[in-house]
């Protein structure tokens, strides 16, 4: 990278010191992770401001900062004031990184639901019909057929475009990412430009973050208002926000509506489902009316590509989505409980899984609901929460989820204030042991829903991760319920 280049993608107010001593060889947001010949930008951060440690990244030998305000050092560096430092990392980190992003076809996924299913589904789509693609999401991130672990739904710019640059290094010519909020709120995926986005819906999640539902909804419609005019929007035409997404936006329209004769469901039971989207009749192993919508948008998606609409629909008929999404725990043995793992930790997914199991399971058949929720997060959300499990299960049990630096019996204690009876419901604090119980209490005609946690390995107690899964846990309790341990 040229200090001329670097200069030209900032569209500066003011330079000093151009002709430093040096040349610039990296990018970094975190002072920490500077270096000699470092490009350092200060980013105000929602808890940390960049502008606090220019002096030490250059004493760790920065040659060039870029800062939104006059700074005056007398060490041989450049200094580079901007108007809006974070809307130029996305930018600088991919030129950094060799434009990966201009190599891939990238598909972004918003929406507070299905995010995961759905970017899980189009890339698995596309490795069954024979194209390379990479994966990045909150369950794992993936580059060609390798698993890495995934910490953030989107990375910031700088891991972003590193990983971009890795999978057009193995040969990715697809990129499937989900996309959320806080990374469009923070312009992260700034300097991409997708194929394809796509909403899957909104309800409430991370009020913690955004003041309010419309605040977060317009961080969501950040990612269709930025589209090319060759780009392809695909749209949940069912959720009440998708009118609002496709406000100003300049892409080709897709929308997916089981409410006209454009898509419809033919079959919803315990074994799978089965929908027509526009003219296609697509079979699923997954179930539920939401996962309907996720096998329909990856269908939409997968066409907007230009893959063939029988390929699609032969692909998605094997394909099982997200680890931890509606996920069962089998063991073998006799009069064993069904037990589902599924990472519904909202209010609208808790109520969309519940409702969903509710509706396929038989007459003999009772649910019951094990959950809790997040420490550290919007509270507002977990009397809702109780209201969700009530509706539908016989049983409930209350526990801990990731109580991170907060009290769990507090947050306990909140959920409980949701329900209007507790005649069926119960609390057990520790996680492992609601879990246990539930099984050895349970029959063969029971089905058990953990909810909240799904595909994390780990349980954040006091702002520590600790191991935990609830699929183990729930294996070793089926295991030793069927050897007669209880």
């Amino acid at each position: 990278m040229t200090i001329d280049k670097l200069i030209e993608i900032c569209n500066p107010l003011h330079v000093t010191n151009k002709d430093f001593d040096g040349e610039i060889t990296t990018f970094a947001i975190d002072s920490r992770e500077v270096k000699e010949g470092t490009v350092f930008i200060a980013i105000r951060g929602t808890q940390v401001d960049g502008h606090m440690f220019l002096e030490d990244a250059i004493g760790r030998g920065a040659k060039v900062i870029i800062c939104e305000e006059s700074y005056y050092t007398e060490a041989d560096v450049c200094v580079i004031e901007v108007e809006n430092t974070q809307k130029l990392a996305g930018p600088i980190a991919q030129a950094f990184a060799g434009n990966p992003a201009e190599q891939l076809k990238v598909i972004g996924i918003t929406g507070t639901n299905g995010k995961t299913t759905t970017a899980t589904l189009v890339y698995q789509v596309l490795c069954a019909c024979g194209e390379k693609a990479s994966l990045l999401g909150t369950v794992s991130k993936r580059i060609l057929e390798e698993v890495l672990d995934s910490k953030l739904t989107t990375s910031d710019p700088i891991e972003l475009a590193n990983d971009m640059k890795t999978m057009v290094e193995a040969g990715s010519d697809y990129l499937v990412m989900e996309v959320s909020s806080h990374a469009l709120d923070q312009d992260r995926v700034a300097g991409i430009d997708f194929e394809v986005a796509a909403f899957t819906n909104l309800s409430q999640d991370h009020l913690d973050y955004h003041e309010n539902l419309d605040e977060y909804a317009k961080a969501k419609k950040i990612l269709f208002d930025n589209l090319p005019e060759s780009s392809t929007a695909v749209i949940n035409a069912d959720d009440v926000q998708g009118e609002f997404m496709l406000k100003d936006c300049k892409a080709g329209k897709s929308l997916l509506s089981f409410d006209n004769e454009s898509a419809h469901i033919l079959k919803n039971s315990s074994d799978g489902i089965t929908i027509v989207v526009n003219e296609e009749k697509i079979e699923s192993p997954l179930i539920g009316t939401f996962n309907a919508y996720n096998v329909g948008e990856a269908f939409l998606i997968c066409r907007a590509l230009g893959l063939d609409a029988k390929d699609i629909a032969a692909a998605l008929s094997n394909a099982k989505g997200a680890a931890g999404r509606m996920e069962p725990v089998t063991v073998e043995g006799d009069n064993l409980p069904i037990v589902i793992v599924d990472y519904a930790h909202t209010p609208d997914a808790l109520e969309n899984v519940c409702s969903t199991l509710s509706s396929v399971k038989e007459a003999n058949q009772t649910l019951t609901v094990i959950f809790g929720a997040g420490g550290d997060r919007d509270s507002s959300k977990r009397p809702k929460m109780a209201k969700a499990a009530a509706e539908f299960a016989d049983k409930i049990i209350v526990t801990s989820d990731n109580p991170r630096t907060e009290n769990p019996d507090l947050i306990i204690a909140d959920i409980l204030d949701g329900f209007e009876v507790l005649d069926n419901v119960k609390s057990i604090t520790d996680r492992r042991q609601a879990i246990q119980q539930a099984i050895a209490d349970a029959n063969g005609n029971e089905i058990i829903l953990i909810a909240g946690k799904g595909h994390e390995d780990y349980q954040e107690v006091d702002g520590k991760r600790h191991h935990f899964d609830d699929r183990e846990i729930a294996r070793e309790s089926l295991t030793q319920k069927a050897g007669g341990g209880n």
